[in-house]
């Protein structure tokens, strides 16, 4: 409602949204190989836009030259936070809009007495009895893992690059494995939470905020160790010329100071610009409920989180999701 909308009133063009998620990357991939380039733009994470930039795949970007400053000059390279765009900050393949976390929530309704507030506490069955439901992949259960047996959370990605690191990593798992349920579709964890069937769930934090102020669940944030990563566009590789102009347009556009700042009155999503921050208002249905307090990288927030590191899982992830499907498995 941010971008698109506002975008087709400006100049009337309208958009094919097309849900294909995870399966994205292999498919602009495949996309590429046949020269039957579909897709305009692709909604994508850090991890994996870095994979197609390395071979070739998306369009490079002159972020100062393609994207418009700040309100007061400031050029994107130094508006964007820092870490947010890909290649090397100045020209690159990935342009950010949203910070999100992947953490931890439960049902209050399960801890009338004490609640959960860190990642020790979810690998602590004998005090925080019932199931937790995960995410199926191996990205933030491992950071978890070793996070929860002690490893400092600036340190994790140097302990997990190692094969004993890995090795920590899982034999921690193994003490939660036959507590554990897993999904795989981000609807899932409010609605395992609501149901009863978990009383832990990792999730992302704009779910658990929509279950919370929309749908009144009874669940709970607990920000320790809160996993967060940058999502937004890539262009396809190779468009012809008046699909790559519009593409270019949306982009700057829907990555402007001020679109950014509108997007996170619809969800509790950060902007990826410093100068759209000060412009975060309150929640669309309910004016009397600031957003800011639900933002992933409020001070508060960042001071307990685990920034997910995109180059570890570029180089790292395939081998991690083979070892991950074995031990499940097992």
């Amino acid at each position: 409602m941010a971008y698109q909308k506002p975008f087709t009133k400006m100049t009337g063009v309208t958009f094919n949204n097309i849900e294909k998620a995870a399966s994205g990357p292999a498919l602009l991939t495949a996309q590429e190989q046949t020269g039957n380039v579909s897709w305009d733009l692709l909604d994508i994470l850090q991890a994996p836009a870095s994979r197609l930039y390395s071979q070739g795949l998306v369009h490079e970007i002159n972020y100062d030259k393609d994207l418009p400053p700040a309100p007061d000059g400031t050029p994107a390279t130094e508006d964007f936070v820092k870490g947010s765009l890909g290649g090397d900050g100045k020209t690159g393949g990935f342009v950010p809009e949203i910070a999100y976390d992947t953490l931890l929530s439960y049902n209050k309704t399960a801890f009338k007495d004490k609640a959960p507030q860190s990642i020790k506490d979810v690998f602590d069955l004998e005090n925080f009895p019932g199931t937790r439901a995960l995410q199926k992949i191996p990205a933030g259960n491992l950071e978890w893992a070793l996070y929860a047996d002690g490893v400092p959370r600036d340190k994790i990605y140097e302990v997990l690059a190692t094969p004993a690191g890995v090795d920590r990593a899982f034999k921690k798992l193994d003490t939660i494995k036959q507590d554990c349920i897993w999904w795989t579709q981000g609807a899932q964890p409010p609605q395992m939470l609501a149901s009863g069937q978990a009383v832990i769930a990792s999730a992302y934090n704009g779910r658990i905020f929509n279950a919370i102020v929309a749908d009144h669940q009874p669940l709970d944030f607990v920000w320790d160790g809160a996993l967060y990563e940058w999502d937004g566009w890539v262009i396809p590789a190779g468009l012809p010329k008046d699909r790559l102009a519009l593409a270019m347009k949306f982009l700057a556009f829907s990555t402007s100071t001020k679109q950014l700042a509108a997007q996170a009155k619809y969800i509790a999503y950060a902007p990826a610009r410093k100068s759209s921050i000060p412009l975060i208002g309150t929640y669309y249905k309910n004016p009397k409920l600031e957003m800011m307090p639900f933002m992933p990288t409020t001070p508060e927030h960042l001071a307990v989180a685990i920034h997910k590191n995109a180059s570890f899982w570029s180089n790292y992830g395939p081998q991690l999701k083979q070892r991950f499907s074995a031990w499940l498995s097992s």
